[in-house]
């Protein structure tokens, strides 16, 4: 394992200078970086300052390059206080590495066992039965956003589901409408493809292919739909040239783009821009198919230090985090829901309120973090980085590369 994360280090292209702390500092280390993301981080900043700690913010952009720097300082013997992941696999090597710290403690201290719903979150921050992690939101793929004044441009009613979404793309397009935007990222291509999987298939044949890595259910008809349904979308999205996701998201927000597959993150971007949900825009879960909801999200990780002043300020934070009034915060301005199944959200957008009726009927998917290792995550991203980028590249063969992979997963 430690032989993986050093070729990790050398390959990492980004490097980041240490950050001196005094006693009581802490330096936190995340990828939220866009309007929506950043007001929702100064809202545990705040919690945290007011401990009378400090929190010293070291954003950086974009989760690939956020993962390698922070592989690259704690490997390299510099580590920050406290980081921010996926729930999931993503922090295997660095536990077995005794990087992390170990924090059963808090987690037994705060009752987190009885508190944090649904228990997978928890279990994915578990290993051999201790605690790394503090799980601060649950976040899922499973949405479309719908612009209500790109279709009323063009005399068209908001689709209500995947069907009606495709079958408007020529008349949008007639309005000088881009139908679908999407951010030219892997983990953007990947993603949408993640949502078409878990919305237009039954759940069994997304749980045999990502669970128990059954290639020959990769190589059937109802994972072929799949890949018709994302050459739909490469078409739809053929002139979406922004980057970032929420670049994206903000064609969608000014009316230029229909619709946009993006996590529940997004909303972040809509209420930044003073946008209401059910007036402004329109939000399917599950495209408005399969309403399901994906049980991914952020958790926070603490390197082992050997500061008393820092670890103790560790502490507090971890136990901050999922603290009521601080999930309430938080979560109101991520667009994400709460860890903690105990908490007043009767304040939350309509988009929210789906979420949460979502989560409360257990209509619930893993997140594929959760099933497949970053490896196997990384080598699908390029799939779709190159099948977006070209459509020369067939559906079967697409299709035909995907169930390789799947065929020597972990």
């Amino acid at each position: 394992m430690i032989v993986k994360l050093t070729t990790k280090l050398l390959t990492a292209t980004a490097i980041v200078a240490a950050t001196s702390a005094s006693a009581g500092d802490l330096e936190v280390m995340h990828w939220w970086t866009s309007g929506g993301e950043s007001a929702a981080v100064s809202e545990l900043a705040k919690a945290f300052d007011a401990t009378g700690n400090t929190w010293v913010d070291a954003a950086i952009a974009g989760g690939e390059s956020a993962r390698s720097v922070m592989v690259s300082r704690l490997i390299g013997g510099d580590p920050m206080g406290a980081f921010q992941f996926n729930h999931g696999r993503q922090a295997e090597e660095l536990i077995e590495a005794g990087l992390l710290r170990d924090i059963t403690d808090i987690a037994e201290a705060e009752g987190w066992k009885d508190i944090i719903n649904p228990p997978s979150l928890l279990d994915a921050c578990t290993v051999d039965g201790r605690i790394y992690c503090a799980p601060v939101n649950i976040h899922s793929w499973q949405w479309i956003w719908l612009s209500h004044k790109a279709y009323a441009d063009a005399g068209l009613d908001v689709p209500a589901d995947w069907d009606e979404f495709v079958a408007a793309a020529p008349m949008l397009e007639k309005a000088g409408k881009l139908p679908l935007a999407m951010g030219q990222q892997g983990w953007q291509q990947s993603g949408l493809f993640n949502v078409l999987f878990a919305a237009l298939i039954p759940n069994e044949v997304f749980l045999s292919v990502y669970d128990d890595k059954d290639a020959e259910v990769a190589t059937g008809a109802d994972v072929g739909r799949v890949f018709a349904a994302a050459a739909d979308a490469r078409a739809m999205a053929s002139d979406s040239n922004v980057q970032n996701w929420n670049d994206a998201t903000n064609l969608v927000i000014t009316g230029q783009a229909g619709g946009q597959i993006m996590g529940d993150w997004a909303q972040g971007e809509f209420a930044v821009a003073g946008q209401v949900a059910g007036t402004d825009y329109s939000c399917l879960p599950g495209l408005g198919v399969t309403e399901l909801l994906s049980t991914g999200g952020d958790a926070f990780y603490f390197p082992v230090l050997s500061d008393e002043a820092e670890i103790a300020a560790q502490s507090e934070l971890a136990a901050l985090m999922l603290r009521p009034a601080t999930q309430v915060a938080f979560n109101l301005a991520k667009g994400s829901l709460p860890v903690r199944g105990d908490i007043d959200l009767s304040t939350a957008n309509d988009c929210m309120q789906k979420g949460l009726a979502l989560l409360a009927d257990g209509a619930l998917l893993p997140d594929t973090n959760q099933l497949v290792t970053p490896d196997t995550a990384a080598q699908i991203s390029t799939l779709f980085v190159e099948f977006f980028a070209d459509p020369s590249i067939t559906v079967e063969d697409a299709q035909a590369r995907f169930a390789n992979i799947i065929a020597i997963a972990e």
